[in-house]
């Protein structure tokens, strides 16, 4: 017999997915009765549809007062996680939105691109970068809006020279492209079908002008405007918020109200401590780190800037106690109660050949790059110290299961020229913008040097480290070095793929999918795939 009678089903219908399987989605429209139906479910022994019938179908506001009592009472974090929104962010800087993007747990975030977007449109005559209101009320107002528009001016007015230049370069004769008769690959001279040919043109200036963009972003300075959109739970948000308006920068204390305020509309009840004497103490507290923290810069330490680009394994461990550990941790699930430590004792005995067989063994079981490899590769670590262009930064800063630490952005690094800015003749151009970007830096960093940064090109060098375990560097790099990533990033992940050989040979092998090949027009295949599907979706 049923659990609920034909009249409660019908009103459960409108608020669950079904009224009689053990396995349902909670569809009910208000999201805070969606998240306290969850968080009660794990304190009573009733099922979730009865819970809803006996105590939140009659009381409208029940979702709202148990977040009330649970949340702000109680101090249950975990609560939080249950309310998630979507938040889009329009014409934040590129210093804000890696601020926001800093953030690794429970928020998800996609960024307006910069090599299928050009960056050269104008609003009411003006070009859209950020303009700090304590830079604009000082004396460096019109250094920064004239250092800002030079930059833009080299950029947009490159853009058109530079995809010429890329398809003079890389003509479309030099490609083939897929045949709908007979389904080869072909010379684009030999495809007679105007469907064919119409593709052909659509891959080859789409792969062109990501190219053509590419080359030409080191130009834009960390103050062009972008748009970000972020998915996230309350938890995650709160922390944001937290850390947004505990910010030295006006731009992030603003952010920090308005994202706020938005999410009052969504998920209020999830969200109320990030400006209350929690969210304050808490910022306190974030502020008290970064005061702490310059207690301990030592002369001793200090140095002249590393100039150039850098990308070096600075730590790590021997490769026979990498594999004894790895080992171990594969072992470990497979022994019943066997203490971790016994288990390394019996695999150190091990011979180190049949060792090597083993990690070649899960090796073999990867058949692509999806394929993860165990959690027993998290058990082995590698930190590469990074010294490379901000552009360049911006790729590798999505990658979040890993510990990164950066420094503020300046030009003491100096900076990246492609060596197509060289061969177009607009290198005097490249340099002029950056030499006037250092001059305008330098003048704004003794006063303002947090608002300084947003001045700083993308091409100017930004120095972090990063430190991830194997099983990561599989993704990262095998990730970063298909055929249509920029090839600045590609070089970085390579060098890191080489590094990593070097020093564990044998370990290195997991890393099957890493490519170490060069490319004309790195976007070129994908783009083919991409048209491919296009046209299955017409069918």
């Amino acid at each position: 017999m049923s659990e609920f009678s034909t009249k409660e089903k019908k009103i459960l219908s409108d608020h669950f997915s079904n009224t009689d399987r053990n396995v349902f989605a909670i569809i009910t429209p208000q999201q805070v009765d969606r998240g306290a139906l969850m968080s009660r479910y794990s304190r009573t022994d009733k099922s979730m549809r009865k819970i809803f019938l006996d105590e939140f179908l009659k009381n409208k506001n029940r979702g709202e007062e148990f977040y009330n009592r649970v949340l702000l009472e109680y101090g249950d974090d975990s609560v939080a996680e249950l309310g998630e929104a979507q938040i889009a962010v329009e014409g934040l800087s590129n210093i804000a939105v890696k601020k926001i993007e800093d953030r690794r747990i429970g928020l998800s975030y996609l960024e307006k691109s910069s090599r299928y977007v050009a960056w050269n449109k104008k609003e009411k005559g003006k070009y859209r970068f950020y303009r700090d209101s304590e830079i604009m009320k000082s004396k460096f107002a019109d250094d920064y809006e004239d250092t800002c528009n030079f930059s833009f001016d080299i950029y947009s007015k490159n853009i058109e020279p530079m995809v010429n230049y890329v398809r003079e370069k890389y003509p479309i004769e030099k490609y083939s492209f897929k045949d709908s008769t007979d389904g080869k690959e072909k010379s684009f001279s030999k495809l007679k079908n105007e469907n064919d040919i119409r593709s052909a043109n659509m891959i080859y200036k789409g792969s062109t002008k990501a190219k053509a963009l590419d080359i030409l972003r080191g130009l834009l300075p960390a103050s062009t405007l972008t748009n970000v959109g972020i998915t996230g739970n309350g938890r995650a948000f709160e922390y944001l918020l937290t850390v947004l308006g505990s910010s030295r920068l006006k731009e992030e204390q603003d952010l920090a109200s308005k994202i706020k305020k938005e999410l009052d509309t969504t998920i209020k009840s999830f969200v109320r401590r990030a400006d209350d004497k929690y969210g304050k103490a808490f910022q306190k507290y974030l502020n008290d780190v970064k005061n702490k923290s310059k207690l301990i810069t030592l002369k001793e330490i200090q140095s002249k800037p590393n100039k150039g680009v850098t990308t070096k394994l600075v730590d790590y461990e021997s490769e026979k106690n990498a594999i004894d550990k790895i080992i171990t941790s594969i072992m470990y699930e497979q022994s019943p109660s066997t203490a971790y430590q016994q288990i390394l004792q019996q695999v150190k005995k091990i011979p180190k050949q049949k060792k090597i067989k083993i990690i070649n063994e899960f090796t073999k079981l990867r058949t692509n790059r999806r394929h993860r490899p165990s959690r027993a590769f998290e058990s082995v670590y590698y930190t590469f110290d990074l010294c490379n262009n901000f552009g360049m930064f911006r790729d590798f800063h999505r990658h979040r299961a890993l510990t990164l630490e950066r420094q503020l952005l300046t030009t003491d690094h100096g900076y990246s020229i492609p060596n197509e800015i060289k061969i177009l003749g607009i290198e005097k151009d490249f340099k002029d913008s950056m030499n006037k970007t250092r001059d305008t830096f330098e003048k704004i960093r003794k006063k303002y040097p947090e608002q300084a940064q947003y001045v700083v090109n993308f091409a100017y060098n930004y120095q972090y480290f990063m430190k991830f375990n194997l099983r990561e560097a599989c993704h990262l790099i095998e990730l970063r070095t298909v055929p249509q990533g920029h090839v600045d990033y590609r070089h970085v992940a390579q060098q890191m793929y080489k590094q990593i050989d070097k020093v564990h040979p044998n370990l290195s092998k997991i890393m099957k999918f890493v490519d170490l090949k060069e490319y004309d027009l790195e976007r070129f295949e994908s783009e083919k795939r991409t048209e491919e599907k296009r046209k299955k979706l017409k069918k």
